[in-house]
């Protein structure tokens, strides 16, 4: 459901310099066939640049569908030996509660669906309308439960991807760990999926910048289209600007709707999220690609805590936003 690209960018912009802080240490590295960034405030003098990169990869066994080995492949494979992790069940239960409250909109079990189109973990098979209809019988939130910790499918096909919020959760997994050291002031940033809190080494709170959503705005941050301060909250940019390619003339994007089966197509070109948490961030931002402006405003209706940034295109093929009234305070700079 979500390909694995940047379609945000985390700036740190800062003003003047207010009361001094510990030193601010910053690292990098590579998780869930992505990037992460990191800067926490250092007021321990602890180095846990290991002790993330070890999280990460654990993280990396429980849901990443790249990893042959992880349990959410050996649930897809079958394996009738293989147990859910806390992780795991926390990614079930996210995506279970979203997938109601959407309708149906986002659903982790288009696994096979996402394949046939190429935006999944194997090569890209095939397309067609019969083909794409065979696969729905395999499509449904209703088709899964999880008992204790084990998964029940009613097909053994139902393939899950849980790629549309494991980088959020990923990204909650590494603030709960800053947590439970007291590390007070921090950035996260894993695969675009941003959550902030405190403020950064010259006292201002966290900037994160949402890049402009077109076609040739291919370096994550180079063409920003609005510059939003967080503090203690998080931001997911889902888009489908990056993540397509053009076959036979037709253009395909990654965001795939779970009740067709085919790309969904309407006019909005990116959706940005933020709330409390990464993972219900990251999972909206899915959904509101999948449902489109209005829809997207109706549900928002329904989600007290969730506050949107909206680019979409209008009749004339110009560019139009949309942003909730919580979110316009949080706004620093935007293109005119």
């Amino acid at each position: 459901m979500k390909f694995i690209v940047l379609p945000l960018i985390v700036l740190m912009l800062v003003t003047a310099c207010a009361t001094k802080k510990s030193e601010y240490v910053k690292i990098s590295g590579f998780a869930q066939g992505t990037t992460y960034h990191i800067t926490y405030e250092n007021s321990n003098g602890v180095d846990y640049s290991q002790a993330i990169d070890s999280i990460l990869k654990a993280f990396n066994k429980s849901c990443s569908i790249y990893d042959s080995t992880s349990i959410i492949s050996r649930i897809n494979n079958n394996d009738p030996t293989v147990e859910a992790d806390d992780w795991f069940i926390d990614v079930f239960k996210k995506s279970a509660e979203v997938n109601a409250t959407s309708g149906g909109a986002f659903d982790i079990t288009v696994g096979p669906v996402v394949n046939a189109w190429g935006f999944g973990s194997s090569p890209k098979l095939k397309h067609d309308t019969a083909y794409i209809d065979s696969l729905l019988q395999f499509v449904g939130m209703e088709k899964v439960k999880l008992e204790k910790r084990k998964v029940i499918k009613k097909n053994p096909g139902i393939k899950l991807d849980v790629n549309a919020l494991a980088q959020g959760y990923s990204t909650d997994v590494v603030c709960d760990f800053f947590k439970s050291k007291g590390i007070r002031n921090y950035l996260v940033e894993i695969g675009g999926e941003v959550r902030g809190k405190g403020t950064n080494a010259k006292d201002n709170y966290w900037h994160v910048g949402i890049d402009k959503p077109s076609e040739d705005n291919s370096a994550p941050g180079e063409k920003l289209q609005a510059i939003i301060g967080i503090n203690d909250k998080s931001l997911s940019t889902s888009g489908n600007y990056r993540a397509f390619y053009v076959e036979n003339g037709v253009k395909y994007s990654h965001t795939i709707d779970p009740k067709t089966g085919f790309p969904a197509r309407n006019t909005l070109l990116s959706a940005s999220v933020i709330c409390d948490d990464c993972i219900t961030a990251d999972a909206y931002a899915t959904t509101f690609m999948v449902l489109g402006v209005d829809k997207s405003k109706e549900l928002l209706h329904k989600l007290p805590g969730i506050e949107v940034y909206f680019v979409y295109t209008n009749p004339k093929g110009g560019y139009e936003v949309f942003f909730s009234d919580g979110l316009k305070k949080m706004i620093i700079e935007q293109e005119k």
